[in-house]
C-alpha cells in the first residue's frame, strides 16, 4: 500500500477513475479525501440525505439517488471501480422500519448494480459490517464465523454480500466486501468527523454527555465482559479509508473476489472509552445504566488478520487514546464553527 501522498499506481496506461456512492458521509468522504490525495479521478454520488454537502468538492458530487438507474448509468462511463458507502446504518432504526432499509440498503444496491452491468464497471468495494455476525460464538471473530444478523440492517449488507458471490459467478463481477466494526475518530486536520443525525455513535455521544450536561445512558453492566459493559473493536476511520484503498488497488491489480474484517483487532469496554473520553478532555462524563438493548451482544472484536495479511494493510492511528484526541478536536470545532453568526 504506497504511503499517504504518494501517486497511484498506474492500470491501463491511465490515471483509473473511481465512483464513490454516499462519497458525502462519514466515511465515504474522508476516503474520497484520501483518493484524491493519491491523485485518483473521483466522482461522488450521494442524494444528500443523510450526507454533507461540504464534505465533497462542489465538481466532483452528483446528487443522485441510487434507485435511479437511469441516472447513474451515464456517470458509470469510463470508471474503472466502485466504492460502495451509500446506505442506512443506524441498527435500532432497522428494527422500527425494516422496509425502508431492504429498499434502501439492498433495493439501492440492485440499481447501482443494474448500472454498473450496463456501463461495463467490473469492480466493486462494498461497505458490509460486522453485524452479518450476530451473536458470535468466538472471539475474535474470524471471516468464516456463522453468518446470523439479527437485525434487519445487518440482514440488508448479508443480502448484498450473497448477491455479489452470484454476480462473480453469473456477471465476471469481483468486489471486496469490508465488514466494518466500530468506526470511530476524525481527521482534524482535514476538516472530517462524525457529524450524524441523529447521532448514534458512543464518543461523539459521550462528548455531547459533557457538552450538555445530559447523561449518557449505558446500555448494561452486568455482561461477561472485565467491567459488566460491551466490548467492541473501535477502528479509526482513516484507517478504514485506507483498508479502502488497499482494496481497490487489490482489485486493479486482479485480485478475486473476498471478503475481510475491517477492524483494529483488540476490544474496548464501554467503561474503557468513557475513562480515556474523561482523560482526553478532563472532564467528568455524566451517565446512567440503562437495560440492556435487544441484540446487543457482549463482544465483537475482529480478527483482522487476512485484511493484514493479503491486502498489506496495517492500522496506524487507532490507538483509543489517539481516536479520542482526533474526534474531541474535531467536535469542538464543529461546535465552534456552529456558534460563528
Amino acid at each position: 500500500m504506497p504511503p499517504a501522498g504518494s501517486p497511484p499506481r498506474r492500470y491501463n496506461r491511465i490515471v483509473p477513475k473511481i465512483l464513490v456512492t454516499g462519497g458525502a458521509g462519514y466515511i465515504g468522504s474522508l476516503t474520497t479525501y484520501q483518493l484524491l490525495q493519491r491523485g485518483f479521478e473521483v466522482v461522488v454520488v450521494d442524494d444528500l440525505s443523510r450526507g454533507h454537502r461540504h464534505n465533497v468538492p462542489p465538481d466532483l458530487l452528483r446528487v443522485v439517488h441510487l434507485q435511479e438507474t437511469a441516472a447513474l448509468a451515464p456517470l458509470l462511463i469510463g470508471v474503472d471501480a466502485v466504492v460502495h458507502f451509500a446506505a442506512f446504518i443506524a441498527v435500532g432504526e432497522s428494527a422500527r422500519e425494516p422496509e425502508l432499509y431492504f429498499s434502501n440498503n439492498v433495493g439501492g444496491t440492485i440499481s447501482l448494480l443494474a448500472a454498473m452491468a450496463r456501463a461495463g464497471v467490473k469492480r466493486l468495494v462494498f461497505s458490509s459490517t460486522a453485524a452479518v455476525y450476530g451473536n458470535p460464538e468466538t472471539i475474535p471473530i474470524p471471516e468464516d464465523a456463522p453468518l446470523a444478523p439479527v437485525s434487519p440492517y445487518g440482514e440488508s449488507k448479508l443480502i448484498v454480500e450473497r448477491m455479489l458471490k452470484q454476480l462473480d459467478e453469473f456477471r465476471g463481477l469481483r468486489s471486496v466486501a469490508l465488514r466494518y466494526f466500530n468506526a470511530c475518530g476524525a481527521m482534524p486536520e482535514a476538516g472530517f468527523g462524525e457529524q450524524h443525525d441523529p447521532e448514534t455513535h458512543l464518543i461523539p455521544l459521550l462528548f455531547r454527555a459533557i457538552d450538555t450536561g445530559e447523561p449518557i445512558k449505558i446500555f448494561g453492566n452486568d455482561y461477561p465482559t472485565p467491567d459488566g459493559t460491551c466490548v467492541r473493536d473501535y477502528i479509526h476511520v482513516s484507517d478504514l479509508a485506507e483498508a479502502h484503498l488497499a482494496a481497490l488497488d487489490y482489485l486493479m491489480n486482479g485480485g478475486k473476489s473476498d471478503v475481510f474484517n475491517a477492524g483494529a483487532g483488540r476490544g474496548q469496554t464501554v467503561m474503557e472509552v468513557m475513562r480515556a473520553v474523561e482523560e482526553v478532555t478532563g472532564r467528568k462524563v455524566p451517565y446512567v445504566i440503562a437495560p440492556r438493548r435487544e441484540g446487543d451482544a457482549a463482544e465483537l472484536v475482529a480478527d483482522s488478520g487476512k485484511l493484514r495479511r493479503v491486502l498489506g494493510w496495517k492500522p496506524v492511528r487507532s490507538e483509543l487514546g489517539r481516536i479520542v484526541k482526533d474526534a474531541w478536536e474535531f467536535f469542538q470545532s464543529a461546535r465552534a464553527g456552529a456558534s460563528r453568526p
